[in-house]
């Protein structure tokens, strides 16, 4: 021990436990009380859970203590949690949040094959041997146990788990099926103060939604309600009023220090979703014994009497009482078990202290951004589509929803189409067939191509089914399709993400849209706090590959204002592992889009990529009616980071992207006829940069002009002067930019955003100064 409050703790259960009057003794195959479905052993295991949990979080203070264990919160007081892990399958994905050590002790344990008390410890003490983690945070989490670890971000892994209920169903209507049972129930867990979150919020009102279509959602939502968010209180009617009455969502509660009846409702729970694969909410009623941290003082902001009431609800108390006076097990015996567990904990504990970290930046990194060009090159070139997996036998197929409005064609139109011989041929002399097309008949193109190939694919988003997108660029693709492979989402970006990565983490190569750039900023965190991180914290074992298209930039004519014309990269090239893509012209289009997927589907990235709005329908380059612009979409892929270039000249080297591109080629033509002669270097990745081209062209003019459509603070032309001069680049760098301003309406624009005179006259002056 190393507090008052944990001696008070554990001295209270002792007292606890010796005063119970002991009942006639039981075998453990008998019920645990007369007419109870739960047996004394099923009791007893999981008082282990929560005894084990118990002491894995005084070890860890301890550690924390002791200087070799870190940041890390406790599962005191919510071991009630065990009875979800007994009430659920083993095989059932969960989604936890920090406060789950008694759940993922007792599935791990039903699974076996892992230690989870040496499991736990070697994540307190960031050891690269932790299984889960390599040593990189401490979180729950076990690819054989079904638990995908989740980060403490409050709230952010409810829309994955939605996400997931629906792929689940989803792949087995598309006869592809995930590492998971189709019957599955997917369950998330969080705090009482996270369910104010607009997150949770959002994530709910997502599953009911759904489910109101008719579309199956298997999604248990277990609210742990301790009563306190850090140090703010919750009402302790809250979340019955804000969830209790809501249509569409089944309500269960249960006190978490109650074994017996949390075992009961929990299976009621699951049971229900499982049977009518619809969403269901669960508040575990919980308490909180140490605080919200190691370092956290409660006495700081609680009064004396309400910490004493906390104790005297302790969970793990409580299971010992019932054992004990059931006569499923002697006082003495279960003092005993209790302190036999804790000296196993102490004795890990102590083993654990001398296990190697981490040892340099690269064995950090190592999971964030899988890097097999030349598998991903073969999967981007494939002609033949991939193998779906066959149904198991006897598989059962759950339909509550008859025929959804969104799926007018019925079951057999809305089938996998891709699956056929009659693919799309994707030989490379299909850019000689395809005609020159724009850039969002381009992309149009190339996703019926990918569509119709692989099996795997969805394409989602906020009207790119009926409609086919507002610009068009998914025009068709539902009709052809069908409307479980291509499909309309609610307007939530937060919900449209977290579908893709629950999609992804059920095996499918989603294609979310965000209708603009500047909506991506709504749900940013599903992307940086949990798209980028999960293989990082999982040490690659879990995965949720996507490729995220977003209509972005600025320049439309007669479709102003900030919202619709963004041009706020910074973000996302600031996501450790994002891969973003911007390509401009059609030919680009179609192979950084084949590129990006094959990467999602053979290194599990994360692709974000940007279409510039202005040019999804121009044509032209130069002159009216030349037809410049366009270009057919070949199939040849484009490796990630690398650049292209436009032209030859050797007076200077024009970096640049996106709308850029057109403008800073339309200024070189102009300037040829001056006797300038410049080459266009296009970047076409902001993350990763390709640095290697831009230093080579760099070198090959000796002068540089970026030419950058983004703000000047924070833009992309701050990291490629930054690239040049890293790289000992000794020649003039000069860059125009967009101001730092948000894009305004109407003309006011041209005072605000780069145009082809400041890039002009820029080169200009570089080359004669």
């Amino acid at each position: 021990m190393i507090n008052e409050r944990e001696a008070e703790l554990d001295r209270r259960f002792r007292a606890a436990v010796a005063a119970v009057r002991p009942g006639s003794p039981r075998a453990a195959t008998e019920s645990v009380l007369p007419g109870s479905p739960h047996t004394a052993g099923a009791v007893l295991e999981l008082f282990d859970a929560q005894a084990t949990s118990r002491h894995l979080d005084l070890a860890a203070r301890a550690l924390t203590a002791a200087g070799h264990g870190y940041y890390s919160i406790g599962s005191s007081g919510h071991e009630g949690n065990a009875a979800l892990a007994a009430a659920l399958r083993p095989t059932d994905p969960a989604l936890p949040h920090y406060r789950s050590g008694a759940f993922f002790v007792h599935r791990c344990r039903r699974v076996g094959g892992s230690d989870p008390i040496r499991d736990v410890l070697l994540g307190v003490v960031a050891a690269a041997a932790d299984p889960i983690s390599g040593g990189r945070h401490k979180v729950f989490g076990s690819k054989a146990a079904a638990i995908l670890p989740q980060t403490s971000t409050i709230a952010s892994h409810l829309p994955r788990a939605v996400g997931l209920a629906f792929a689940l169903d989803r792949a087995a209507r598309l006869g592809r099926f995930t590492p998971w049972p189709f019957d599955s129930v997917v369950v998330c867990t969080f705090g009482d103060a996270s369910a104010n979150h607009s997150t949770a919020t959002g994530a709910i009102n997502t599953a009911v939604h759904t489910a109101h279509q008719h579309v199956p959602m298997p999604v248990l939502f277990v609210c742990e309600d301790n009563g306190i968010g850090l140090s703010v209180p919750t009402p302790p009617d809250w979340i019955g009023r804000a969830y209790g009455t809501r249509p569409g969502l089944r309500y269960f509660d249960v006190d978490g220090s109650d074994a017996l009846a949390a075992l009961t409702v929990s299976a009621e729970a699951a049971d229900w979703v499982r049977e009518n694969r619809l969403p269901a909410f669960l508040r575990l009623r919980t308490t909180r014994l140490l605080g919200h941290a190691g370092s956290d003082v409660e006495s700081a902001y609680r009064r004396g009497g309400d910490i004493a009431e906390e104790l005297r609800r302790d969970p793990v108390t409580a299971t010992a009482r019932l054992l004990v006076g059931s006569g499923s097990i002697g006082a003495r015996e279960i003092i005993a078990r209790y302190d036999a567990i804790g000296a196993e904990v102490a004795t890990v504990a102590e083993q654990v202290t001398g296990e190697a970290t981490l040892d340099s930046a690269a064995a950090v990194i190592a999971p964030l951004a899988p890097d097999h060009p030349d598998l991903v090159r073969a999967d981007a070139v494939r002609t033949e589509p991939l193998t779906d997996p066959a149904p198991p036998p006897g598989a059962r197929i759950f339909d509550t929803r008859k025929r959804a409005p969104a799926d007018p064609a019925g079951p057999d139109r809305a089938s996998n189409a891709g699956a056929s011989s009659n693919h799309a041929a994707t030989g490379q002399d299909s850019a000689e067939r395809t005609p020159a097309t724009t850039l969002a008949q381009s992309i149009n193109h190339t996703l019926t191509q990918l569509l119709e190939r692989d099996g795997d694919l969805l394409v989602f988003g906020e009207d790119v089914g009926r409609k086919g997108g507002v610009y068009g660029v998914t025009k068709g693709l539902q009709r052809r399709f069908g409307a479980r492979r291509v499909f309309d989402t609610l307007l939530d970006e937060q919900s449209v993400l977290g579908t893709a990565l629950g999609a992804g983490a059920a095996g499918f190569v989603p294609i979310p849209e965000i209708q603009y750039l500047a909506y991506v900023h709504n749900a940013l965190d599903q992307i940086r706090g949990e798209a980028a991180t999960q293989q990082f914290f999982s040490a690659g074992q879990f995965r949720n590959p996507m490729v995220v298209r977003i209509a972005s930039y600025a320049y439309q004519k007669g479709f102003g204002g900030h919202f619709h014309n963004d041009d706020s990269v910074a973000a996302l090239r600031d996501i450790p592992g994002l891969v973003v893509a911007s390509p401009a012209r059609p030919d680009d289009a179609a192979a950084m889009l084949r590129t990006c997927v094959a990467a999602a589907r053979i290194d599990g990235r994360v692709c974000v990529f940007l279409e510039p709005i202005a040019l999804y329908h121009t044509r032209d380059l130069h002159q009216p009616g030349d037809d410049g612009w366009l270009a057919a979409p070949g199939d040849a892929p484009v490796d990630i980071g690398r650049a292209r270039i436009h032209g030859d000249g050797t007076d200077l080297t024009i970096i640049t992207f996106a709308n850029g591109l057109r403008m800073s080629l339309r200024v070189a033509q102009r300037l040829s006829q001056r006797g300038i002669h410049a080459r266009i270097l296009d970047l076409r990745w902001l993350a990763p940069l390709p640095v290697e081209d831009i230093l080579h062209h760099a070198r090959a003019t000796g002068r540089v002009l970026i030419a950058d459509e983004t703000r000047r603070s924070g833009g992309v032309s701050e990291s490629v002067c930054t690239a040049l001069i890293d790289a000992g680049f000794t020649g003039p760098i000069t860059r125009v930019t967009s101001a730092d301003s948000f894009v305004p309406l109407g003309p006011a624009t041209a005072h605000v955003l780069l145009n082809e005179a400041t890039i002009a006259q820029a080169a200009a002056e570089l080359v004669t100064a």
